[in-house]
C-alpha cells in the first residue's frame, strides 16, 4: 500500500507527541531523578541551617572585697599565750618559798610575783592589739591568775606570814575564785556572758598588792611589808565578797529577764 506525502511536509521532522498530562492527584512540576530525589530528602537545604550564635566571653567571678578569708586553725604558741604559760610556771616556784625563807629569797619571790601580775596586763594588751585572741588563751589567762594567787596565799598561810585568825580571808578569796569560775562556765553554757565588773578589777589590784607585800614580809622602803600586806588583804577580802555578790546577782537577774 503506497503512502503519499504532501510537498510542504517533505523533509520536515515528524510531528512531536502531544504532551502528556500528569495523572490527577499529583503535583505538577519537573520530574526528578532517583539520585536527586534521594539527595533532597536526605539532606536539609543549606539556607535552612541556623546561623551560629557567638557567645560572649565569660567574665571571671567578681571577688568579694569586703569578706575576709576563712580563718585557719588557732595557733597556740603565739606571743600572748606564751606569756600566759610562763606566768603559770611561777606556781611551782612559789611552792619552793618555804625552803628559802630568807630576806633575799623573799624579795626575789615578791618581784617574781609582781612580774607575773604585770605580765597579765601585757599579754591581754598584746592579744587584743595583734588580734591573737584564742579560745585556749581565754581559758588559760584567768586560770593562771587564780592559780598564782591561790598558791601564794596558801604558801604564806603555811609559813605563818598570814596569821591563823586571818585564815577566813584566805578561804573567802579562794572560795570566791572557784565559785565565780564555775558561775562563768554555767553562764557560758547557757549563752549568757558574765562580764568583769569594776569591783572585780579593784579586787584584783588590791589582792595583788596584798600578796606582793606579804611575800616581801620584811621591812621594805621603810614600811612594815607584812602589816601593809595584811591591811590590803582585808580590803581585798571585802571587795571579794562585794564583787562575788554582784556577779551572782547579775546572773540571776539575767535569768529572770530571760524567762519573761
Amino acid at each position: 500500500m503506497a503512502i503519499s506525502l504532501d510537498k510542504g511536509s517533505a523533509g520536515s521532522e515528524p510531528p512531536s507527541a502531544p504532551p502528556q498530562t500528569p495523572p490527577s492527584g499529583s503535583a505538577a512540576g519537573p520530574a526528578l531523578s532517583r539520585h536527586a530525589l534521594r539527595a533532597t530528602t536526605a539532606s536539609p537545604a543549606v539556607d535552612a541551617a541556623p546561623e551560629p550564635v557567638e557567645r560572649a566571653p565569660e567574665r571571671p567571678a567578681a571577688r568579694d572585697v569586703g569578706s575576709a578569708p576563712p580563718l585557719g586553725p588557732e595557733k597556740f604558741w603565739n606571743l600572748p599565750n606564751t606569756i600566759t604559760t610562763l606566768r603559770a610556771a611561777v606556781v611551782p616556784v612559789l611552792l619552793l618559798h618555804p625552803l628559802f625563807p630568807s630576806e633575799a629569797a623573799s624579795a626575789a619571790m615578791a618581784w617574781t610575783f609582781i612580774a607575773a601580775a604585770v605580765s597579765d596586763l601585757v599579754d591581754g594588751w598584746l592579744a587584743r592589739r595583734g588580734q591573737q585572741v584564742t579560745h585556749i588563751g581565754k581559758l588559760l589567762d584567768p586560770l593562771a591568775d587564780k592559780l598564782i594567787v591561790s598558791t601564794a596565799l596558801i604558801v604564806l598561810l603555811a609559813m605563818g606570814r598570814i596569821p591563823v585568825w586571818a585564815t577566813w580571808m584566805v578561804v573567802t578569796i579562794v572560795g570566791r575564785e572557784l565559785a565565780v569560775t564555775g558561775l562563768r562556765g554555767i553562764a557560758s553554757a547557757g549563752g549568757q556572758i558574765v562580764a568583769a565588773s569594776s569591783l572585780g578589777k579593784a579586787k584584783t589590784v588590791t589582792q595583788n598588792i596584798a600578796v606582793g607585800a606579804l611575800l616581801f614580809h620584811y621591812e621594805t622602803l621603810g614600811l612594815d611589808a607584812n602589816q601593809v600586806g595584811l591591811f590590803f588583804l582585808f580590803v581585798a577580802t571585802a571587795l571579794t565578797i562585794a564583787s562575788g555578790y554582784r556577779y551572782f546577782a547579775d546572773y540571776f537577774r539575767g535569768l529572770a529577764a530571760a524567762r519573761r
